[in-house]
């Protein structure tokens, strides 16, 4: 299962800068980033009377559309998506999901915070990893300001090696995720590798395997 840090903070606290700053410094150094955004707005990005939007409309599960430079996937749902769902959902090859919201998800969070926005944060102290704030705050968890992007970098890369115990296999049913013992993973990714030519065998670094079964 991969890691999941959630940026949360009030409105105007500067989430959305900080996480454009930390996708580059990630980048920079060779983490892979996916980013979930959180919103409540519907039809936030698949406008109305768009192409895709009125293929969703008329009935298909899924719309993309592909250009020179991005791949756009649209799917219909009837209820908010967890990261987890959705790192099961998109199978791309990443190191960490960093999402925007999700203030009330179970995933660590880093809360960036501005003075004049009261002292009282946003999120559980079992849950705050850090705060990037411009004032002195009274908790327990490292404090960083809005600039020192690379020390928060630093504490994102630490909470990924953390979580790094070699094989990473995911089983998703119908959706759902299914843990998977480390003995089995062992187990599944001598079988899995096993089936590659033996020239192709020593790069893989992902593999997708889907099984799709008629009733």
């Amino acid at each position: 299962m991969r890691s999941v840090i959630s940026l949360v903070g009030k409105s105007e606290s500067g989430k959305t800068t900080l996480m454009e700053k930390l996708i580059v410094e990630l980048k920079r150094r060779g983490t892979k980033v996916a980013i979930v955004k959180h919103s409540h707005h519907a039809d936030d990005l698949d406008t109305s009377k768009k192409d895709t939007w009125r293929f969703t409309q008329a009935g298909s599960e899924l719309s993309a559309i592909n250009s020179l430079d991005h791949l756009a996937i649209y799917r219909r749902m009837d209820h908010f998506f967890d990261p987890q769902e959705i790192s099961s959902f998109i199978l791309w090859d990443y190191d960490i999901i960093l999402t925007e919201g999700f203030k009330g998800s179970p995933y660590p969070k880093i809360e960036v915070h501005r003075a004049g926005q009261g002292k009282e944060l946003l999120t559980d102290t079992n849950l705050l990893l850090a705060v990037v704030t411009d004032e002195p705050m009274e908790v327990s968890v490292p404090q960083y300001s809005h600039d020192d992007v690379a020390g928060i970098a630093d504490l994102i890369e630490k909470r990924i090696n953390a979580q790094d115990k070699g094989n990473d296999i995911d089983v998703v049913v119908n959706g759902a995720r299914i843990p998977v013992n480390q003995s089995l993973q062992d187990l599944l990714t001598r079988t899995l590798l096993a089936m590659i030519p033996a020239n192709q065998g020593n790069g893989v670094k992902s593999l997708h395997v889907s099984l799709r079964r008629k009733s």
